[in-house]
């Protein structure tokens, strides 16, 4: 029934089942937007994954039974040099009896080393002073004044724990993540 008022009557509003032209509208234009944004979005943040050659170089392999006790080799790990020495027991005993407290960076070898293999010292081959590589992993090789390793661009030496003790670098040669697999391999990374 239709109500009056001053002007006349006033239909009454019929009631609307399911939506209206105007919200099927709306929700349509809503969600070509989104398609939109994420058509925009997507190239964006899918460039920021790593390269596939990055991803390769996310862990290495490295077989060190044939690393004689006493020799280093230099590989590389994400586009980086990697020392791996098999130390001595002269070598250990001599990183051992250094007084840690002198050290500008001070670490012990036990904590530079993998638990339980203590002859296997791992490190990244770049100078914490400007990331020159030091020598001292070839054969023949300058290993410093402490028998680890030399940095020809700025004269730091580094003992056979791979640490810190004369030049400037601020700090040891970095330990990267690393896991035996087996007696014979490791794996970086």
């Amino acid at each position: 029934m239709a109500t009056l008022d001053k002007t006349g009557p006033v239909p009454e509003a019929e009631p609307h089942d399911g939506v209206r032209r105007r919200d099927f509208i709306n929700l349509a234009a809503v969600s070509f937007a989104g398609a939109g944004a994420v058509a925009v979005l997507y190239p964006l943040i899918n460039q920021m994954n790593p390269s596939a050659d990055v991803l390769a170089l996310a862990s290495i392999d490295v077989d060190v039974s044939r690393i004689e006790e006493g020799q280093a080799v230099k590989t590389e790990w994400r586009k980086q040099p990697v020392f791996i020495r098999h130390l001595t027991a002269q070598e250990i005993q001599a990183a051992n009896a250094v007084d840690v407290s002198s050290l500008r960076d001070p670490q012990t070898l036990a904590e530079r080393t993998s638990e339980g293999r203590p002859q296997w010292l791992i490190t990244m081959g770049v100078c914490t002073h400007l990331g020159c590589v030091p020598l001292g992993a070839a054969e023949g090789e300058n290993k410093g004044e402490f028998g680890g390793y030399f940095c020809p661009c700025h004269g730091s030496h580094y003992d056979t724990a791979a640490r810190i003790r004369k030049g400037p670098a601020p700090l040891n040669l970095q330990v990267p993540e690393y896991a035996f697999t087996s007696d014979t391999a490791v794996r970086i990374g």
